[in-house]
């Protein structure tokens, strides 16, 4: 039995992926205005490479850029169809499956993004 205190609900649901805690609507159709502010940074846009935890294979990371959740999923989405490669996004970092650094920072900086290349 569940205390008479509790806050906890539904936080993802596979029909339409995150919940607003505030409202339980999907987090793109939220109507009490609990959305989630966009991660402020330092204005720097960070691309490297990692393969770490991956079984060798490697994976072009993007971090650092300040977009809301939709757009973020749309930048991700242009940047894996001009790579033509996979990839995904989660917790505000554009993962794009294979080694493209080179062409991931030239996409960015024809769209204004102030882009650095991070790691070796």
């Amino acid at each position: 039995m569940k205390s008479s205190n509790y806050s906890g609900g539904l936080v993802y649901s596979t029909d339409s992926g995150r919940m607003c805690p505030g409202c339980r609507q999907p987090v793109g159709q939220c109507q009490c205005g609990a959305k989630p502010a966009v991660p402020a940074g330092d204005g720097v846009v960070r691309v490297s490479r990692e393969s770490k935890g991956r079984g060798g294979k490697a994976v072009t990371v993007v971090k650092g850029v300040a977009l809301d959740a939709i757009a973020l999923q749309q930048l991700g989405k242009d940047l894996k169809t001009a790579c033509g490669s996979g990839g995904t996004v989660k917790d505000g970092v554009i993962e794009v499956q294979g080694d493209h650094c080179e062409r991931v920072i030239e996409l960015l900086k024809a769209r204004g993004w102030n882009v650095k290349r991070a790691g070796g």
